[in-house]
């Protein structure tokens, strides 16, 4: 516990630090991980020093911030999945933690950003109405949730900078990229050609070497000296209706008829 103990100190002077070495916490946490483990303190059973257990929730739940600041979504899962156990389990017998709602709120939008409407909502049943309500952690992604079945795709936009924490600006991008491939995907079907101003604007890009970017990653024909931007779009396919065998099979249908009648 000793040494457990040194390098749980030395990740939080890492983690605290201005410039956050993310690489050299990455390295602390692993390391951690196996001193939890062996301590019996990553899943905890039986009479446990609270103390430790405290330890080891704070030791996750740097692990699950560092996560996201490395943009590792499946690392963060992991974290996420282990904390349910201080969380749950022995949610009456820890002081509360001052990070278990911003945690439980970056998951809510790691769910909206996969499209896991089902389990957000599920999710969200299994807290408490003042929390859901009041708690801004947890008022960040259940508005983004409801501007996102509306439409509302400028108040997502808006909502990166309202985010109670850096790290939901994370998911909130990732939302971002989805919307405007569902956007692009209507400007192809909607549109020939469109101003560059225009498509940026529709687009939530806030300058145009990003519409550049993207416009490229599309197969889009970008004319910078007219200013507008020419969609690639699909060839429709000519099917081709077999008129001489509809015909007969419906009449070879109607003598049938005939002679049941």
């Amino acid at each position: 516990m000793s040494q457990l103990k040194a390098l749980y100190e030395e990740l939080g002077r890492t983690f605290y630090s201005k410039q956050c070495d993310l690489n050299k916490c990455t390295a602390l946490l692993s390391k951690l991980k196996i001193g939890l483990i062996e301590a019996g303190l990553l899943l905890p059973q039986g009479n446990v020093n609270l103390g430790d257990l405290v330890v080891a929730r704070d030791i996750l739940e740097i692990g699950a911030f560092v996560s996201i600041r490395s943009r590792d979504v499946p690392s963060f899962d992991r974290y996420f999945a282990q904390l349910q156990t201080f969380y749950v389990d022995y949610s009456e017998s820890l002081p509360a933690s001052k990070r278990e709602y911003a945690i439980r709120g970056l998951n809510l939008i790691r769910l909206l950003t996969q499209n896991r409407i089902a389990d957000f909502h599920t999710t969200l049943e299994s807290l408490d109405a003042d929390v859901i309500a009041e708690n801004p952690f947890i008022r960040h992604p259940v508005n983004l949730e409801r501007w996102l079945m509306e439409g509302s795709y400028s108040k997502v936009w808006n909502a990166r900078e309202e985010a109670p924490a850096e790290e939901y600006k994370f998911f909130v991008d990732s939302l971002m990229g989805t919307i405007r491939n569902e956007i692009a995907s209507c400007e192809e079907a909607a549109y020939e050609s469109l101003p560059l101003k225009d498509a940026a604007t529709l687009l939530f890009f806030p300058n145009q070497s990003e519409l550049l970017k993207f416009a490229q990653q599309r197969g889009w024909e970008v004319d910078l000296t007219g200013g507008t931007i020419t969609f690639k779009r699909k060839s429709e396919e000519k099917i081709e209706i077999p008129k001489q065998r509809l015909i007969s099979a419906s009449l070879a249908y109607a003598r049938e008829l005939e002679q049941i009648v």
